[in-house]
């Protein structure tokens, strides 16, 4: 069975800030690479990631880099991700539009199932072409 990988891997790893742990993270994901050894990951921990490294208290990198950090990273064959195919879209939003990560990952994910209504009071889904937010209402008495 496949190792997990956290977050604080990938991040020691892209950040290369631990005199320790960031070269053994290095050797960990060049296995991977090499087709040594396989790994699992989450979407979650992709979230996680972007989080940490556009944080302006952590390492504030912008969306251009993050996204060519962790792409090749989650392309890796030995990568195992349960929505591996939806990422190159999700960067393309995320680095395209004025809009957060997890939106990002939601758009692309309703683009990928085929649909486009939404009920969110979300105004930034107002900016992904193609979606069509809608906002619930309170039923009119009697009718």
């Amino acid at each position: 069975m496949a190792p997990f990988l956290d977050t604080n891997i990938f991040v020691r790893h892209l950040a290369n800030d631990d005199p320790q742990r960031s070269p053994a993270c290095l050797a960990l994901i060049q296995a991977i690479e090499q087709g040594r050894i396989e790994a699992w990951t989450s979407d979650m921990v992709i979230a996680e990631i972007v989080y940490v490294l556009s944080s302006k208290r952590s390492y504030n990198l912008d969306r251009e880099t993050i996204r060519d950090l962790l792409l090749p990273i989650i392309n890796l064959p030995g990568i195992k991700l349960p929505s591996k195919r939806l990422y190159q879209r999700v960067f393309e939003l995320y680095v395209s539009l004025p809009i957060d990560y997890v939106d990002a990952y939601h758009a692309a994910l309703m683009d990928s199932r085929k649909r486009n209504d939404l009920y969110s009071y979300d105004l930034d889904f107002d900016r992904v072409p193609g979606l069509t937010r809608l906002e619930p209402t309170v039923p009119i008495a009697g009718r």
